[in-house]
């Protein structure tokens, strides 16, 4: 073998060498890109189901405000009118002495 020879079997072999790394550069990248698409699809998910939550949430919180004014005025109501009767009571005993 001359060394032209030589250098020809060395070129072929390190471009052989080169495409098999290309290959599985090539592979390694479809399944990091699909990999990327699945988590991309997972986050878009998550904020979906994040952002419905949110919204069930503002709408419970303001449901539950409604439901706490409305009972809650009615027995402060309640209570107002039995504290201003007792202090009725008072000032007619006070009143009587």
């Amino acid at each position: 073998m001359t060394a032209d020879d030589k250098t020809i079997a060395l070129f072929t072999t390190r471009l052989r060498q080169m495409l098999i790394q290309y290959e599985q550069l090539k592979e390694e990248n479809k399944r990091l890109r699909e990999e990327l698409d699945k988590r991309d699809e997972t986050i878009n998910e998550m904020e979906s189901k994040l952002s419905s939550t949110q919204d069930d949430y503002h709408s419970l919180m303001t449901a539950k405000m409604l439901e706490i004014t409305d009972g809650d005025m009615e027995a402060a109501k309640a209570r107002l009118a039995r504290l201003i009767r007792s202090v009725n009571k008072c000032i007619t005993l006070l009143s009587e002495q």
